[in-house]
């Protein structure tokens, strides 16, 4: 039989080895939490501030009737928020950690219901359904989805955390000044329905180019001489100047609808597409 102080040396050691065990199984079973500047697929990881989540759905007047989708959502803060509003949301990110911390936090919240996460590339994600697109990107990460955004529905609004890329000018932009120390100003960009080409005006052809929301060209009537175009769209509503007459449209597929708001033109205006 073995000594008593061989027995205390076995009992002592496994009564280190059961107490390593337990605090090991403790820490395997401790939640997941992010932690502010980790890596990603694309970028670190550097969440909105609450505040200015906040500003950005005002800024965006989010409402119970629409579709939120955030690309790179993180921990899924905006789109909780959204769904605190009644919006239902997803956010699209492509660590499963950050995916599933998320769903818990909107549990704990009440609005599991509303908001949805997703794992997945945000390059490759069906943006189709959102009415409203909440982000904060580097302007290289927002650079690649421009196409993907310029195909949404007109009138779809993109509200983003200070970065966006340099030639898409923002149809608003506001700053938040209180409780926001970094990245502070929410640009809001409406996504713009598609005019460039050649339209039948009356007896006339007006022939548009477009660069976002921004739309130029010339006005050829059938009798004299042509004249400069200039406007600018907001979802489907476009403003253009001919002349000292600006004129304010709806744009609905292959046709234009409108009428003068100032100068010396007068009457409804319809513009037909020119296949």
């Amino acid at each position: 039989m073995g000594s008593s102080s061989n027995r205390h040396r076995i009992g002592t050691a496994a009564a280190v080895l059961a107490l390593t065990a337990a605090l090991g199984a403790q820490t395997a079973q401790k939640p997941y939490e992010p932690v502010v500047g980790q890596g990603g697929k694309d970028a670190v990881w550097v969440p909105t501030g609450a505040a200015m989540v906040e500003k950005m759905l005002d800024h965006a007047k989010v409402t119970p009737q629409d579709f939120v989708i955030d690309l790179g959502s993180g921990d899924g803060r905006t789109i909780i928020a959204a769904a605190r509003r009644g919006a239902r949301g997803l956010g699209v990110e492509y660590n499963p950690d950050l995916v599933e911390f998320s769903r818990r936090q909107a549990a704990a919240a009440g609005v599991a219901d509303k908001a949805s996460f997703a794992q997945g590339d945000m390059y490759a994600a069906d943006i189709s359904k959102a009415t409203v697109l909440a982000l904060f990107l580097l302007p290289s990460n927002i650079e690649k989805l421009v196409p993907k955004f310029l195909e949404l529905p007109p009138g779809t609004r993109i509200v983003a955390n200070t970065f966006w890329v340099n030639d898409w000018t923002p149809d608003d932009t506001q700053t938040l000044t209180e409780g926001c120390e970094n990245w502070c100003t929410s640009r809001l960009f409406i996504v713009p329905a598609k005019v460039a080409g050649r339209w039948r005006v009356g007896d006339g052809v007006v022939e548009l180019t477009q660069k976002f929301q921004m739309v130029e060209g010339t006005f050829t009537p059938a009798t004299g001489a042509s004249a400069p175009v200039k406007g600018r769209l907001l979802g489907n509503v476009i403003t253009v100047s001919l002349g000292p007459t600006e004129y304010e449209g709806t744009v609905n597929g292959n046709t234009m609808e409108g009428a003068a708001k100032s100068g010396s033109g007068q009457g409804k205006i319809v513009a037909t597409r020119i296949q």
